[in-house]
């Protein structure tokens, strides 16, 4: 087991806060758009926090340990770059000037790890108290992965979202952003931009993405401390990847079937756990190694065959996938 100290979790937790605070405070004081050279330096920046966070980490507790927390990083990030395509689509849909851009992804990721620390919290106590929830976690990440596969040509309908449309139905929703405010008055009204709209979307998504991130995560380890540090640091640079990488998105056409495989192998790697220690141990379990080697195989593979694919076909376009198919109007 890993013994982590009250201090070691204070200092992390500390270090991820000021970090945080570091996004808000130039998304909240300098509105602008971010350029390539920027997106690239702070991408290149949370890249080099994460990785020197996890030599740390390996020197302090072990290789395996340390294994581990790269593997769920890896997990983590490759799962991160399908959460950038729904961000454009709601981006796109909701036509999010280019200088309020910045401040919708941090408070984005803000959400995404407050629901991601509710869901790790909830996650370490359900496996600790009963051994059967490997099984529920990898079936649903089976499940996950046949409805993703299924609808990998797809985009979410974020418009006919639940959560939205409750939000524009309920809430009076000015017609344009306001400066970038979240509530302001308009003709004596108190009313919320959409700017609010598009924040109560994102933590939609967010919600739905930790349902899944959560228990992919946890296949590579049971450590609650590495889930949090994995989870974290691969959303901390989401805001500068997003601006880094949104022109490349749809390159990116084997993503969503990629994905797919990735959480369907772990998935069965939570299943066989389970039955390694639960009904025989001659069951053979798959080490974090050969986690890791799976992963970084699969994406490798992903990259290059979408890359050749849009080469070769240019009209070829990414999609983010969707758990759900859109059912067409009969009159459409």
């Amino acid at each position: 087991m890993l013994e982590i100290t009250g201090l070691t979790w204070a200092v992390t937790i500390g270090l991820i806060v000021v970090l945080l605070a570091v996004d808000l405070v130039i998304a909240a004081a300098r509105p602008h758009r971010v350029g390539f050279k920027e997106a690239a330096a702070w991408s290149i920046f949370y890249v080099l926090v994460a990785v020197g966070f996890g030599l740390w980490f390996m020197s302090a507790y072990g290789g395996d340990f340390g294994a581990e927390y790269f593997a769920g990083y890896i997990v983590e990030k490759s799962l991160s770059v399908d959460n950038l395509f729904v961000f454009v689509i709601i981006m796109t849909t909701f036509a999010v000037p280019e200088e309020h851009q910045h401040k919708v992804l941090t408070f984005g990721i803000v959400l995404a790890l407050v629901m991601r620390g509710i869901f790790i919290a909830l996650g370490a106590t359900l496996l600790s108290l009963f051994s059967f929830m490997f099984v529920v976690f990898g079936l649903l990440l089976l499940y996950t992965a046949v409805q993703l596969f299924r609808h990998r040509n797809e985009d979410p309908d974020v418009e006919n979202n639940v959560v939205v449309r409750s939000a524009r139905r309920v809430l009076p929703v000015s017609d344009d952003y306001v400066g970038g405010k979240l509530f302001a008055r308009v003709d004596g009204r108190r009313v919320v931009t959409p700017l609010f709209v598009v924040l109560v979307a994102i933590g939609g998504v967010d919600l739905l993405f930790a349902l899944d991130s959560i228990p992919a995560v946890f296949g590579v380890t049971e450590e609650a401390y590495i889930v949090f540090v994995a989870n974290a640091f691969a959303l901390l640079g989401l805001r500068a990847l997003f601006f880094l990488v949104k022109g490349l998105l749809d390159r990116l056409v084997y993503l969503s079937a990629g994905l797919a495989v990735i959480l369907a192998f772990i998935g069965v790697k939570l299943i066989l756990h389970w039955a390694h220690v639960d009904i025989d141990d001659r069951i053979p379990e798959v080490p974090t190694s050969l986690s890791l080697g799976v992963i970084i195989t699969i994406l490798v593979v992903v990259v290059i065959a979408s890359l050749i694919k849009t080469r070769n076909d240019p009209t070829a376009k990414a999609h983010a996938g969707s758990l759900h198919g859109h059912h067409e109007d009969p009159k459409d």
